[in-house]
């Protein structure tokens, strides 16, 4: 049976546009994801909240998992703060395994996102979960937590973002997806 090491934001201190944090809105959704993956036959592991970054690297490396999934919203840099949009998803590059998942993400984010021309795939060397970790790794940013818009489509569509990944995660393992 495929294992999933699931690994929601623990930044309470990235505060969202109109109230709550990443840490919260992330967990709610880790919550939707866990549910529908393990309802699809699926085993999930997840971080824990308060602990930091580098022990939820650790506790991934010491599983056997088949995929390594980091959720988290995104902000811009200050000078840009309220002004971008969109899901974002990383994975580290070379690895094709990370790639071929956050391609499959990519693709069925942009079903559902108001705008698919802003959902971008893009590799990065910058981030511990891709980079450290051993099993194939992907970070999605789901959207941006400081655009007003961007914020609400989060808050709105918890369950929808929350099975899409799940499908998406399903469909790159190879098992077949049932819907709710």
């Amino acid at each position: 049976m495929p294992t999933v090491y699931l690994s929601p934001s623990t930044q309470e201190f990235n505060q969202y546009f109109s109230g709550g944090n990443e840490e919260y809105y992330m967990n709610l959704l880790a919550d939707v994801v866990q549910n529908d993956l393990e309802r699809n036959g699926i085993n999930v592991v997840r971080n824990n909240p308060v602990e930091p970054l580098a022990e939820a690297i650790m506790a991934s490396n010491r599983g056997n998992y088949d995929l390594h999934l980091a959720l988290h919203s995104n902000a811009a840099p200050l000078e840009f703060a309220g002004k971008l949009q969109g899901p974002d998803i990383y994975y580290y590059p070379g690895s094709v395994r990370a790639k071929e998942f956050a391609d499959i993400l990519a693709r069925n984010m942009k079903e559902i996102y108001p705008n698919p021309r802003l959902v971008n795939v893009r590799s990065t060397k910058e981030l511990g979960e891709l980079q450290f970790t051993k099993a194939p790794a992907v970070l999605v940013e789901v959207a941006y937590h400081d655009n007003p818009s961007d914020e609400m489509w989060i808050k709105e569509n918890l369950d929808t973002i929350g099975n899409t990944i799940a499908e998406s995660v399903a469909e790159f393992l190879g098992v077949s997806y049932i819907g709710r």
